[in-house]
């Protein structure tokens, strides 16, 4: 679903998150443990190379430009979505808590994309004061997250890694 013209790189990840809306909105309707274990799947990969281009490419491109607490906390948000990312995608439907997992990871995704491009000063609006070439930015975002798709689709994309959180102390 490339398109030929170039697109600016909040566009791209706005249309990321609109993406996975869709897909949550589904799994809501969705009939039976394989409808709902194919949606969880899809949600997870376009989660995982979503976090993926975000902490590889658009955070370290805007670090310094934007609000560092901003920035620090949407790398611990992008850790706990994580954590729920690889549960999932190791359960079954049929697993206790697979909804309410599934449930938690959309409201944790619902309130990281309302602090990157909704509320009053997010991410996306700092982004866009700052001097950034919107449009190399989503060049170089486009490329990368062409090549963890494919690595999804041959089964070889990794697990989602936290970043921030350590799991030293974890009782």
């Amino acid at each position: 679903m490339a398109d030929d013209k170039p697109q600016d790189a909040l566009q791209l990840l706005a249309q990321d998150h609109r993406r996975v809306e869709e897909l949550f909105e589904r799994f809501e309707k969705a009939k039976g443990a394989e409808d709902k274990r194919t949606i969880v799947l899809q949600i997870c990969t376009e989660l995982k190379v979503h976090a993926m281009i975000e902490e590889e490419i658009y955070y370290p491109a805007i670090r310094g430009k934007v609000e560092d607490d901003d920035l620090d906390e949407a790398y611990v948000e992008h850790d706990g979505a994580k954590l729920l990312i690889n549960e999932l995608e190791a359960a079954e439907p049929s697993e206790e808590f697979y909804d309410a997992k599934v449930k938690v990871l959309q409201e944790q995704i619902e309130h990281h994309v309302k602090e990157e491009e909704k509320q009053r000063d997010n991410l996306f609006q700092q982004t866009r004061a700052a001097e950034i070439d919107l449009k190399a930015l989503g060049a170089q975002l486009a490329a990368r997250k062409a090549e963890l798709m494919e690595l999804a689709e041959s089964g070889d994309l990794p697990r989602a890694e936290p970043a921030t959180l350590s799991h030293e102390g974890a009782a």
